[in-house]
């Protein structure tokens, strides 16, 4: 007679199948068959379980596994508020593209009606958090489910899948096969005509311009528009989420990025254009009734999500299908003596020196703490191509899309959909695990640090090599310089201070504070050797912040 299986070891099964390697969450009773099968499993192939101290970081941890690596994280937690606390790390991965799987624990069926300990409505919750939310009804069924959700969270546009688990379910028999791997859907290259008419556009316009988003930022994409832009001298705007996309050699084609305020040299650029290609942009970074207002020129979008068309947004080609594929289609038909015309090319050199001129650090004001700019200007030489760096989110994410540069695909993480605080640790140990041997750093300011600092045990017990810098100036200043550019004071911005380095010493880290700029550079040189995580408390002079929100354009927005 064959072994049987139960629901939670068919559940672990299916995983291996498919390739996940962690499972990230905080365990209960209804799904403690789960967390035992996973602890004690003695296939060397089964998903590594690692415990948390939220489920929402649980969450965020997965989501930076989706993000870094393209194949779906998985979080598991327990029912009623181990569910409703994953809300809002789902609702930031189904927003911002990361592909997520969310395993929840429910109550025994025949409970689901009843006012019964933790007893809420799982899948309807999760419904408007996630692309699919499925309460399995068998055991038999949980492989096949599981298989669907992976599908599903890495279909184009990536996100959150959510699975409720009865607590019968996972203790009950199965007797089908589990889903083998499930394999990659594969879109087509745009057709030849399709191809065509773009060189033609592009060749015909003065100024083409390329906006890479969110889904530009994919390997096969980057690798894309950098042979595309090693063949035809072309300018490329980044999104927040499309950081990197330019490599270091083919900076002179960089013009920054774009985000929040319209008013950066990007922004001036995309207005002058007579033909955008936005690559993989979705409006949840960068709405176009932003960036396309006051605009003459064309848009063509090359995405593998058809696009949402608003009155700001109308594409005059849209192009679905493969990017990288329909990228190397182009770039093998324009002639490789195309160029821009002679004054075209003077006036793009003279606005690039414009936008590097931009990062020119001040004279040191320590008395009033640290400038950001000098800030980025010690982490920028403390770090390689190789090193994440995650942000969160506040001031400081500002000045670090703007100024700071990276040259690798995903290696420069924001939330600039949801802006979602307390996502650069929970990536942070996301990264640590998926790039082992690699430097990470997450920075983040002192509000945001908070909504999942406790996470620095996890990453203790982890042994985790990660660099955590703490932006510190007593306010949820991003909200503060926004209320006084726009009334002339703030309101409901101030907290008590923090001594972080106490703080970080709690849970067995590192802390270190820096109060001198001339003192950064040594201690993060420093950090970067440092065997598991370490705090740098920066307290920072943001004086020049209501420049972040200075206007170049003319702009009602703003």
């Amino acid at each position: 007679m064959a072994d049987t299986k139960t629901g939670a070891q068919a559940l672990i099964q299916s995983m291996i199948n498919q390739g996940i390697k962690y499972v990230f969450g905080i365990p209960g009773a209804k799904v403690d068959q789960l967390f035992e099968g996973l602890q004690y499993s003695k296939d060397p192939r089964t998903p590594k379980l690692v415990v948390t101290r939220h489920e929402q970081n649980a969450a965020l941890i997965a989501a930076g596994i989706g993000r870094l690596t393209g194949k779906p994280g998985v979080v598991a937690t327990t029912s009623g508020p181990g569910v409703s606390n994953l809300t809002t790390s789902l609702i930031t991965a189904t927003a911002e593209g990361d592909p997520v799987i969310a395993l929840g624990g429910q109550v025994p069926q025949d409970d689901l009606a009843r006012l019964t300990h933790q007893s809420i409505p799982s899948k309807e919750l999760m419904d408007a958090a996630t692309k699919s939310s499925v309460e399995v009804q068998n055991a038999d069924s949980l492989s096949e489910t599981f298989a669907n959700a992976y599908q599903t969270a890495v279909a184009p546009k990536a996100g959150a899948t959510f699975v409720s688990l009865p607590q019968n379910v996972l203790s009950a028999a199965v007797t089908r096969p589990e889903i083998g791997a499930v394999p990659v859907v594969n879109q087509g290259v745009a057709d030849e005509a399709t191809v065509a008419s773009i060189v033609a556009k592009i060749q015909a316009a003065k100024l083409p311009v390329i906006l890479a988003g969110m889904r530009a930022s994919a390997n096969d994409v980057t690798a894309a528009i950098r042979d595309l832009l090693k063949r035809v001298d072309l300018p490329v705007v980044e999104t927040f989420q499309g950081a990197g996309v330019v490599s270091r050699d083919l900076v002179a084609n960089y013009f920054g990025r774009v985000g929040l305020f319209r008013n950066q040299v990007g922004d001036n650029l995309l207005k002058r254009s007579d033909l955008v290609i936005t690559v993989g942009y979705d409006p949840v970074e960068y709405e176009a009734r932003i960036w396309n207002t006051d605009r003459t020129g064309e848009v063509i979008s090359l995405d593998s999500v058809v696009p949402e068309i608003t009155t700001d947004y109308q594409p005059e080609m849209v192009v679905h299908a493969d990017v990288a594929k329909t990228l190397d289609a182009i770039a093998a038909k324009l002639p490789s003596d195309w160029k821009l015309a002679p004054a075209v090319q003077t006036e793009l050199t003279d606005l690039w020196q414009k936008f590097t001129d931009q990062a020119e650090v001040p004279a040191a004001d320590d008395v009033h703490g640290i400038h950001p700019l000098a800030i980025i200007k010690a982490l920028q030489a403390a770090v390689d191509d190789d090193t994440t760096v995650t942000a969160d989110v506040g001031s400081f994410y500002i000045w670090m899309a703007r100024y700071f540069r990276s040259y690798q695909p995903r290696h420069l993480l924001f939330s600039n959909g949801m802006q979602t605080l307390g996502v650069a640790l929970p990536w942070a140990i996301a990264a640590a695990l998926e790039r082992p041997g690699q430097p990470v750093v997450s920075v983040a300011g002192d509000g945001g640090f908070l909504f999942s600092g406790q996470e620095l045990e996890t990453a203790v017990r982890l042994k985790l090599p990660i660099v955590q810098l703490i932006w510190d100036d007593g306010h949820y200043d991003m909200v503060r310089f926004q209320e006084i550019a726009k009334y002339g004071h703030d309101a409901g911005v101030d907290f008590g201070p923090v001594d972080y380095v106490k703080y970080a010493e709690s849970f067995g880290a590192k802390g270190v504070r820096v109060d001198h700029a001339a003192d950064l550079a040594g201690t993060l040189a420093a950090a970067m050797h440092t065997d598991g995580p370490i705090v740098i408390q920066i307290p920072v002079d943001y004086r020049d912040n209501l420049k972040l929100k200075s206007l170049l354009l003319e702009d009602v927005l703003n």
